[in-house]
């Protein structure tokens, strides 16, 4: 078989393989292995954070999308070589074997078998190609990563294509009405809209990039390059024109069957798309943004294929970061009415037990309110403790009020059951649910840690009462998409701000909402989930009451140590009088600057001086 035929096999056998998206029963089957109530919460609190409260079908479409590639991320499994399947132990590549009639029904014709480290039994690893069989075994590598993630965004109705590299690679483009184009979006790497990831991350050697659809093929390779020239010397299987020819020729027969309207609007966009790719070929590289080396992997794999960066860390972060509006004032909210609830347990003169009772009691009100329904959140909760049907009826109003800046309602009976529904859109509650539940759980084991409790222990998270919010921030660099800048201010503790750089120093500057002159009396830093080299170590805090064009200094801070993930720890500004409508932290080291170059935190808190010396009072107990 000479090459052109060959070429021509191989790109029949992707369209062959696409036309398997669209059986219904599949799709059906497919569609109960997603949570999708989850990812549509999910979807529309990302685009709350962002202002949009009301967003459109367009903005939802595209937002849950991402929620289901980030989704499909933690889901599937990489195989770099798969576990004994007798023992469990590691096991070595060993040769191809024969396909079994089992696995040649759902596409396996590709078998790899691995020998045993310890019991030196074979374990056999099918290449499926079934896209309804890799939504059970969920796992391989970039092919059937690729392949089932495609088929999941056709079950939800996207326009999508199995993209094609031949220098060996297959990750998936998604039409976006948001965007008014089709995306990039690679399953492996949980990358969406970075079409430069190979050639100026992983260092690829590019020559034909395919986009394989029910609608036809493509040569999309100019997506993907900057350097047009230096990809078509390497493009010598067949002729351009015989390439051009052959897939029209292929997209001809998978249109055959389309009204003619269909194929009128078709065609107008396919005009458009090659208009836009031949703009990329003459458009400058943005050389500020800086794309990481192949992620997913075993790393001496990723190393023989050369597609490893320098840096092994990568980052999708971009020096020139974007200014981000913090929308947070239902953090502050949420932290003042649940200040409200313990600064009247010690005038109750509720014991130590009697309080962790009362907190768990109403931690589970929330954990409840979480786990159920977002569209439909309701909720009857019974009393049914002595201590908290005490507090229900003494205590209600406090309760009521909290869960009013959830955009809940409520109502107590006789009995002391509380009866809670939504009050407002959904969106709300579930944008400020995870962060009443981490609150909760805060003062929770700081309760059941406190040897001397008493009024001094519970006044001390009424630090957040006069919490700065709404402003807007702007930092040295950060992660894409998990850890933004406004994820220091979102109340959520498994978000965090990263700065890929920040080892050795870095920042992050907030100014605060309308311009407003503040005086800063303390603020919080939380240490974040993970790698406690990464925890700030040495910082400076700055005010400026001119937007950032000066400074002066409010806190210095050297050799601090976070004990543990999560820790918040508070810090108080004895420099007083200082009036700034803009903040700044400069980080200057980590923990161990010698074992990572990035900084992480998170969650920041910025709080306004308190009437009464309220913060000196607290101090002083």
């Amino acid at each position: 078989m000479d090459d052109r035929e060959a070429f021509k096999k191989k790109i029949r056998s992707y369209v062959d393989q696409v036309r398997l998206y669209e059986d219904p029963k599949s799709q059906e089957s497919a569609r109960k292995t997603v949570p999708v109530d989850e990812l549509q919460e999910k979807a529309i609190v990302s685009l709350a954070k962002e202002g949009k409260y009301e967003p459109s079908k367009q903005e939802q479409d595209h937002a849950f999308l991402l929620q289901l590639l980030f989704w499909f991320k933690q889901s599937f499994s990489w195989v770099n070589a798969p576990s004994c399947e007798h023992c469990g132990d590691t096991t070595t590549y060993q040769d191809m074997g024969n396909p079994l009639p089992s696995e040649l029904q759902f596409g396996g014709y590709r078998v790899e078998l691995y020998g045993c480290n310890s019991c030196q039994k074979v374990t056999r690893f099918p290449r499926f190609n079934n896209p309804v069989k890799l939504t059970e075994t969920r796992r391989g590598r970039c092919g059937e990563w690729a392949n089932c993630f495609t088929f999941y965004c056709r079950v939800f109705g996207y326009e999508s294509r199995l993209i094609l590299d031949l220098t060996d690679h297959v990750w998936t483009e998604c039409f976006s009405h948001l965007l008014g184009r089709f995306m990039h979006l690679d399953p492996c790497e949980a990358v969406y809209d970075q079409p430069l990831l190979y050639e100026k991350g992983w260092d690829k050697k590019l020559n034909y990039v395919i986009a394989i659809s029910i609608d036809g093929v493509r040569d999309v390779t100019k997506r993907y390059t900057r350097k047009w020239n230096e990809v078509l010397s390497r493009r010598n299987i067949i002729t351009e024109e015989i390439l051009s020819n052959m897939l029209a020729e292929i997209t001809r027969q998978c249109r055959s069957t389309f009204t003619s309207q269909l194929l009128s609007e078709l065609e107008d966009r396919d005009e458009k798309e090659n208009q836009a790719r031949e703009r990329n070929t003459h458009t400058i590289d943005d050389s500020s943004v800086i794309l990481p080396g192949r992620q997913s992997g075993d790393k001496e794999w990723r190393k023989s294929r050369l597609e490893i960066a320098s840096d092994e860390e990568g980052s999708l972060s971009s020096s020139a970061c974007s200014v981000r509006n913090c929308v947070d004032e239902h953090v502050t909210r949420i932290y003042s009415a649940f200040g409200c609830i313990l600064s009247q347990l010690p005038d109750e003169e509720f014991s130590k037990s009697a309080t962790f009772e009362v907190l768990s009691f109403i931690r589970g009100i929330v954990t409840d309110l979480k786990k159920s329904a977002f569209r439909t959140r309701t909720a009857l909760v019974d009393s049914y403790l002595d201590e908290t049907k005490a507090f229900s009826h003494r205590l209600f109003p406090s309760l009521k009020c909290f869960l009013g800046v959830l955009s809940l309602d409520s109502n107590l009976d006789n009995d002391g059951r509380v009866e809670i529904w939504l009050a407002k859109e959904p969106v709300y509650t579930s944008l400020a649910l995870p962060v009443a539940l981490d609150a909760l759980e805060e003062v929770i084991q700081d309760v059941n840690k406190c040897d001397n409790f008493g009024r001094a222990f519970l006044c001390l998270p009424r630090l957040k009462l006069n919490r700065i919010h709404s402003g807007s921030v702007l930092a040295s660099g950060e992660e894409l998409p998990f850890g933004i800048a406004t994820s220091a201010f979102d109340g959520i503790r498994s978000s965090k701000w990263e700065e890929p750089n920040g080892a050795k120093g870095c920042w992050i500057m907030y100014k605060v909402f309308d311009n407003k002159m503040e005086e800063l009396a303390a603020y919080e830093l939380m240490s974040a989930n993970d790698a406690p080299e990464r925890d700030p170590m040495d910082w400076i805090v700055e005010g400026s009451e001119d937007g950032g064009s000066s400074w002066h200094l409010l806190d210095e801070q050297t050799n601090q140590i976070f004990d543990n993930r999560f820790q918040r720890r508070s810090f108080f500004v004895t420099k007083t009088g200082l009036l700034s409508n803009t903040f700044r932290f400069r980080f200057l080291a980590v923990r161990d600057g010698e074992a990572t170059s990035r900084l992480q935190i998170g969650s920041i808190d910025l709080n306004k001086e308190m009437a009464n010396g309220f913060y000196g009072n607290c101090m002083q107990r």
